[in-house]
């Protein structure tokens, strides 16, 4: 009971100490506190790593902290009231005032609230990739947007460099499938033969057979391993274009998966770029493989056609679409999305009106945009 009773006045104290802190502060105190929490605000937004930029609700800038200028180039007054577009190369500063627009005539985001990767442009005019993220702010008469900046054209490095690793050795792979095993394939192929050959005048119908069998399943399995293959390695991209290792794409893919795939290109389309062009064909590869696999689809529609400006390709079928999974950010779709940013093209994912997924590529039939580069 002694302690017990001994904590009491310590309590007590306590009880006066909330009851004073809920009273209300005299103004000096406020205004000291008020000072002092603008004061930690200003020490947060300029010691910040990631470029934090203010806009008011028709994209002009309000604010720019010190990693913004170190990412843009820009010091703070110079973007002062300046709309926020002057940061982004064409056509995404076009899409962004876009979505604004829609924002304040719809309430239906489409980049607020979450991150994206998109492009910005330096004072130089050097257009790199960044991670944007935006979130809104409603005040008691207007509405801010804070869009939160990371310059990641090291990252698109790495992973560019990852990605040429991976296409050389899934070079070689197919090379080894098709120069080593079905050389000995093939070998084995023969010496089947041969023994179906000595078998038969010994009237061994029977081991005769068996032998032809086997020489019939081994010429099969040399036909499924040059397919493998060519879809490791397209020859027909290194030698006639895209438009071809496309079309040999869609053949190669009926004949492994036993599904109807077709491909459109209306116009003849010459893609200079190899690189681009590798790009291109594995996202097709990509898109393809993911409507078979999780959309189990039975009709694959393969479009490749170009403009002045771009060149599209749609992958579109039958299926059940793509899990949630797989849009909400599944190693497919990084794939692909990390392949498309690399020469400059956008990604999007549709439902057909009748069924099925969607997909829809579209790069610049120039490549005018790579990283640290200028437009």
């Amino acid at each position: 009971m002694g302690r017990q009773i001994s904590h009491i006045p310590a309590i007590n104290g306590m009880k006066e100490k909330i009851k004073n802190s809920r009273a209300p502060r005299p103004p000096a105190r406020a205004g000291a506190a008020v000072r002092d929490g603008e004061e930690r605000l200003r020490a947060i937004l300029e010691t910040a790593v990631e470029g934090i930029i203010t806009i008011d609700e028709h994209g002009a800038i309000e604010s720019f902290n010190p990693a913004a200028e170190k990412i843009f180039g820009y010091a703070a007054a110079e973007v002062a009231g300046k709309n926020v577009a002057a940061l982004m190369p064409p056509p995404h500063h076009r899409r962004h005032d876009g979505h604004l627009e829609n924002y304040r005539r719809t309430g239906r985001a489409k980049i607020i609230g979450r991150g994206r990767e998109t492009f910005g442009r330096k004072k130089d005019g050097t257009v790199f990739p960044i991670d944007l993220a935006v979130s809104e702010v409603r005040l008691s008469d207007r509405r801010l947007f804070t869009g939160f900046v990371r310059d990641i054209t090291e990252r698109k490095r790495l992973e560019k460099e990852i990605l040429e690793i991976s296409e050389r050795e899934q070079r070689r792979i197919g090379q080894d499938l098709h120069d080593g095993l079905c050389q000995h394939l093939a070998g084995i192929e023969m010496l089947a033969q041969v023994l179906a050959q000595k078998l038969a005048p010994k009237k061994s119908g029977d081991a005769a057979g068996r032998a032809t069998e086997i020489a019939r399943a081994v010429r099969a399995a040399i036909g499924q391993t040059r397919l493998l293959a060519r879809g490791l390695s397209p020859v027909t991209l290194d030698s006639e274009g895209l438009m071809s290792a496309l079309a040999e794409l869609a053949v190669n893919t009926e004949k492994m998966f036993r599904v109807r795939c077709k491909f459109d290109c209306p116009k003849i389309v010459k893609s200079a770029d190899h690189a681009a062009a590798t790009h291109l064909f594995r996202i097709a590869q990509e898109a393809v493989s993911n409507a078979i696999k999780h959309g189990r689809a039975k009709t694959i529609s393969i479009l490749l056609r170009a403009d002045a400006s771009h060149l599209r390709l749609r992958v579109s079928d039958d299926g059940a679409g793509f899990p949630e999974k797989f849009s909400s950010g599944g190693m497919g779709l990084r794939i692909m999305q990390s392949r498309i940013g690399m020469i400059g093209g956008t990604l999007a994912i549709e439902r057909n009106p009748g069924g099925g997924a969607c997909v829809v590529f579209a790069a610049p039939a120039q490549r005018e945009i790579s990283h640290g580069s200028k437009k």
